[in-house]
């Protein structure tokens, strides 16, 4: 949805759909957004939601000088973005969401900070409502290690597991900062040479993780040979607060493309889940992620995007699959915030023999802003 109205450089806009993305953009523009009637026709729960209140503290954190206002009723805000700031933090994030919501946001701005980011995030590591920690780790990381290059001091590491709805779960997320990010232009998506996988299990039976590997891999070795997958089964305090298990499956290819599945078991006040049930599902999510095809997982389209538009003043082209819906927004906010436009087009339309398998794909390019971190001085 585009911006209701301009007020000078103040972005406005109605609804609660895509908060996090115009607070990102926010951040990264310099552009304070205001947010009006956020859920304000919703009854039950009206107004900003407290997972949403976590993500503004979190960037008000990795920020320097940003200012909040928040009306008594929570639907409507007035964010005011500061200085990327980052450096050590700790943040205890909202159980309702997985830690992937909040991460996802700070891989986004880290490499503009100030200083290197050092994140210490608790919570729920794996939900079913956001990206997985693990899903995070093999494909959202593979897509930022293109970008900046040298990736000397990137590291997320899972200290503990934790399932919703209690969580306890800690990850600690570290990115190097840079001057600017690389033009790039990526066409070719490989063939998928190994699937690897995790399958954790916090405070139930290890035959629980056993089966839901034995389920998945089934599946997977008719695709391929080369299937591995770990079983991380946890107990005591490593295994967070709730019980649960899951598992997540990523397919790599010939040229370093990162495709994602997870599947997560219900939480014990819904139907309870059956190990092999989750591990089909996980595997025929990768299957369908692997027809869609192109140069990077299609949970992260969008990171792809704006690392695009920020790079240098060189064109920069990239193949995806089919855009999500997410994406598209994205796409319509980075025109709003930094006024890129992107040209879309379907290069199996001019190949008769159709060479590229799988679904139709989608070259998205770009020419970048020449986007510079004023706060470091060497590259």
């Amino acid at each position: 949805m585009p911006p209701i109205a301009q007020e000078g450089n103040c972005l406005i806009y109605h609804g609660s759909n895509f908060l996090k993305q115009r607070l990102v953009l926010s951040c990264l523009s310099g552009k304070p957004v205001k947010i009006s009637q956020i859920r304000s026709d919703n009854e039950e729960t009206p107004g900003i939601q407290e997972y949403e209140i976590s993500l503004i503290r979190l960037l008000d954190k990795v920020t320097n000088g940003t200012k909040i206002e928040l009306n008594p009723a929570g639907t409507a805000v007035v964010f005011s973005p500061g200085l990327l700031h980052g450096g050590q933090l700790q943040h205890d994030c909202c159980t309702e969401r997985g830690i992937g919501y909040y991460l996802d946001a700070l891989i986004a701005l880290a490499p503009f900070c100030k200083n290197p980011l050092n994140v210490t995030l608790k919570g729920v590591t794996n939900s079913a409502d956001s990206p997985t920690v693990d899903h995070i780790k093999g494909a959202a990381l593979s897509v930022l290690k293109r970008f900046l290059v040298v990736d000397e001091g990137l590291e997320l590491k899972i200290v503990q597991r934790g399932v919703q709805p209690l969580g306890g779960g800690e990850v600690l997320f570290r990115c190097p900062v840079r001057k600017n990010l690389r033009s790039i232009q990526f066409e070719k998506q490989g063939m998928i040479k190994r699937i690897r996988g995790t399958v954790y299990a916090c405070k139930v039976s290890p035959a629980m993780a056993n089966r839901t590997v034995e389920s998945a891999k089934g599946v997977m070795l008719k695709f391929l040979p080369d299937v591995y997958i770990y079983s991380d089964h946890n107990k005591g305090k490593l295994s967070g607060k709730s019980a649960g298990f899951g598992v997540c499956l990523l397919a790599e290819t010939t040229d370093g493309v990162v495709f994602g599945a997870e599947a997560i078991s219900k939480s014990k006040e819904k139907t309870a889940s059956i190990p092999e049930d989750v591990g089909n599902e996980a595997a025929m999510k990768l299957l369908d992620e692997i027809y869609r095809g192109g140069c990077c997982d299609s949970a992260f389209q969008w990171l792809v995007a704006l690392f695009m538009a920020l790079g240098q003043k060189n064109i920069s082209k990239f193949l995806t699959g089919p855009l999500s819906t997410y994406t598209i927004h994205f796409l319509q906010h980075l025109r709003d915030f930094f006024s890129v436009t992107f040209k879309l087009e379907n290069p199996d339309a001019e190949d008769d023999d159709e060479s590229l398998p799988g679904a139709q794909k989608v070259l998205m390019t770009c020419v970048g802003i020449g986007y510079t971190n004023i706060s470091k001085r060497v590259i």
